[in-house]
């Protein structure tokens, strides 16, 4: 029997990816044809997907957390086969929602979207600690490592910058609501109040207080289990090579914490590929200055 195992090269890491989804999942996801209700919750990685999942599911369940994991109740639509689950079916309640990190080109079209954009320095930090937890070992592939051979490989041509720019150039389409991570940090209540506007879902006090409760990070690190990959770690482990490990999403959250963690070379080589895409082509001059923009967007 082949050793299960945590990579401990990047080379090794992106090996065990490509098992980690299947051809016939990724198409049945890419060929869904979406009701105008459905709602695609799709941003890039690291950057608020089940924070948002929580919200939305929520918002049309009055609160309920009758799920084992936040996957079972809002599929991930291009892995969804591979989980057992049905992307065509009734949902546990109105709209029929999904996750995505699927690009705009990408994604099926038809349905409305949510989409959060975040720091691409913090997106780095956590995406790191969330796969050292179990993807690799970080003993063995350091931040510094992570950072330019995984998270800033072939930036020109896939990668979080090219993510969010698919999207942010949709940014007058009003079938997508546009969030900026930090400003849902900072305002947590308005958020769900911008969410149940846009999703044309009644507001009233009591839901209103439900979901800013169980919303926030506190009841979510206490509901961690709810918001791991547990059962995506069920299905997917052993073909891709790997032991159990620690898949939680809900850790720290924070706002600036690159500063901490990124050393000044690689802080500025991220500086570098933010000139050369939103700088070049949107004249952004810092990942602030889009922030900007998302909140004059409104």
């Amino acid at each position: 029997m082949t050793e299960l195992r945590r990579a401990r090269s990047i080379a090794e890491l992106n090996e065990r990816g490509e098992n980690f989804q299947t051809e016939i999942g990724r198409e049945k996801g890419l060929t869904f044809q979406p009701r105008p209700t459905d709602v695609f919750i799709s941003p890039a990685s690291k950057s608020g997907t089940t924070w948002l999942q929580q919200i939305v599911h929520g918002l049309r369940t009055r609160g309920s957390m009758d799920f084992d994991e936040i996957t079972a109740v809002v599929p991930w639509l291009e892995m969804a086969h591979d989980l057992g689950l049905d992307i065509e079916g009734e949902q546990v309640a109105f709209p029929r929602v999904y996750k995505s990190h699927l690009h705009w080109d990408e994604i099926p079209k038809g349905g409305r979207y949510i989409y959060s954009i975040r720091d691409p320095q913090d997106a780095l930090v956590s995406s790191y600690r969330f796969l050292g937890g179990w993807w690799f070992d970080e003993d063995a592939i350091s931040i510094t490592t992570y950072a330019r051979e995984g998270f800033m490989a072939d930036w020109d041509k896939q990668g979080h910058w090219q993510h969010v720019m698919s999207w942010w150039e949709q940014r007058d389409n009003p079938a997508i609501l546009f969030l900026c991570y930090e400003e849902m940090k900072a305002d947590l209540a308005g958020t769900i109040k911008r969410i149940a506007a846009f999703l044309e879902i009644p507001l009233d006090t009591e839901l209103f207080d439900i979901v800013l409760r169980q919303s926030s990070l506190e009841f979510m690190k206490a509901h961690k289990r709810h918001f791991d990959d547990h059962l995506t770690q069920a299905a997917r482990n052993t073909i891709c090579g790997l032991p159990s490990g620690d898949s939680s999403k809900v850790r720290k959250g924070q706002v600036g914490e690159h500063q901490h963690e990124l050393s000044p070379e690689i802080l500025s080589e991220l500086d570098v590929i933010w000139q050369a895409t939103f700088g070049a082509k949107y004249g952004y001059r810092s990942y602030q200055d889009l922030r900007h923009a998302i909140i004059a967007h409104g």
